[in-house]
């Protein structure tokens, strides 16, 4: 288009789009401003924008010609540069340019005492992070250092300082922490978190239910997974299924990233998900470990974790997976029990070791006696089992009372972990 547009389109195109920032910061208009923001957005508007800009360079004369006592010339100038770089696929020099009007965008927002303008500090707050992850890959493709991820982290934390004081735009300061989230997990420093969870958790200037829903949703996903990397599965729990309860029910691919590590959270409280839930949000790889959890069969258990070891690794939920191990066992134990207690009640507790290990050959798992004790000690260390191991008889001997204590005491089908 932009061989085709002339002077005088491209001079009225870029003049019309100054003038529209001008009289939506006047006018104190949150609604026109926000769209003007969006430099990664492929509307019309901006799209000729960017063909107007490669016409037309003059951009300082019309700033000029713009003024209306409005102090946003340095936030339109490198804005307008962002917009023409983004359009040409020149990623590094729209980041920078970005940032640079963003600079000066926030330092307007920090005078603005009213909170008018909390839409267009999201969009910034976005594009900020958008822009920095592909100029990143541009860096990258270069063979050059990464580094625009991390610079956009240290802008968010200050428009969270701006966000975070007593007042009405404190109410944005849990979307801002949602983007850091999101720059902190892609660049695998999730400790940098904790600072702004114990600002959000812990000042009293915030009260968490006056959020919007969705940054509320967003937010205990992320610290969600936070507890599931610290393996504190019960507040892993409470955030991700709270998550799940307020996540709108036709946002499936949220759903479905949610579910991804509510389920095995849900799998280490002893609460399994039935097939229609995996097929429907196409979390098959959790569907032989459910099935190893049934039947206490550790040949499936491992096979999943061979073969989805890229993707659960990538999810930062192996070792979650891995350490079900110990339930399986407990599942197997407690079969060979169920078969005793069936034919002989009054010898049900007494399991042998010879038992079990010809259970676990029969399932092409060689161990040798030492191994399986071990097993069974832990097993009743972590109260998998309630009972004793004689060691002279090689015998377990478990309680005549609940030998197999439940993580969660009901199992569980699909509307208990989604609805």
């Amino acid at each position: 288009m932009a061989a085709n547009m002339s002077m005088g389109e491209a001079h009225r195109l870029i003049a019309d789009y100054i003038t529209r920032i001008s009289d939506a910061v006047i006018s104190q208009d949150e609604e026109s401003l926000t769209p003007l923001l969006s430099v990664s957005s492929s509307s019309y508007l901006l799209v000729s924008l960017a063909d107007a800009l490669s016409v037309f360079q003059d951009w300082s004369r019309l700033l000029k010609q713009a003024d209306r006592g409005v102090q946003i010339g340095e936030v339109v100038v490198h804005l307008l540069k962002s917009i023409q770089s983004f359009r040409l696929s020149r990623f590094v020099d729209a980041y920078n340019a970005l940032e640079k009007s963003s600079n000066a965008f926030l330092q307007e927002f920090r005078n603005w005492d009213s909170a008018w303008a909390l839409r267009a500090i999201y969009v910034v707050a976005y594009e900020i992070r958008i822009l920095a992850e592909m100029a990143d890959r541009e860096l990258s493709a270069l063979g050059k250092n990464p580094e625009k991820l991390k610079c956009a982290g240290s802008f968010l934390m200050k428009v969270f300082g701006a966000l975070a004081g007593k007042g009405p735009k404190r109410v944005g300061a849990l979307y801002v922490t949602c983007q850091l989230f999101k720059v902190y997990f892609k660049l695998g420093t999730v400790h940098l978190c904790r600072s702004v969870i114990r600002s959000i958790e812990t000042a009293r200037i915030f009260d968490f239910e006056e959020f919007p829903i969705r940054d509320k949703v967003t937010y205990m996903y992320y610290t969600g997974r936070l507890e599931v990397y610290n393996e504190n599965f019960l507040p892993a729990d409470q955030k991700l299924t709270y998550a799940l309860k307020y996540c709108r029910s036709e946002s499936e691919v949220n759903i479905r990233m949610i579910l991804k590590y509510l389920i095995p959270v849900k799998l280490s409280l002893g609460i399994l998900p039935s097939m229609w839930l995996l097929e429907k949000y196409n979390l098959l790889e959790y569907a032989n470990v459910v099935q190893a959890l049934k039947q206490g069969d550790l040949r499936l258990l491992r096979r999943a974790l061979e073969e989805y070891e890229d993707r659960f690794l990538r999810s930062g939920v192996y070792l979650v997976i891995e350490k079900l191990e110990l339930q399986v066992y407990q599942r197997l134990v407690k079969k060979i029990y169920i078969i005793q207690k069936q034919k002989d009640p009054t010898k049900a507790h007494q399991v042998k070791l010879d038992v079990i290990i010809k259970a676990l050959k029969w399932l092409e798992m060689d161990m040798d006696v030492d191994e399986v004790e071990c097993i069974i000690s832990i097993l009743i260390y972590k109260n998998l089992m309630k009972g004793y191991f004689a060691h002279k008889s090689k015998v377990v001997v478990l309680s005549k009372q609940g030998p197999f204590p439940s993580l969660n005491e009901s199992t569980s089908n699909a509307q208990e972990i989604i609805l």
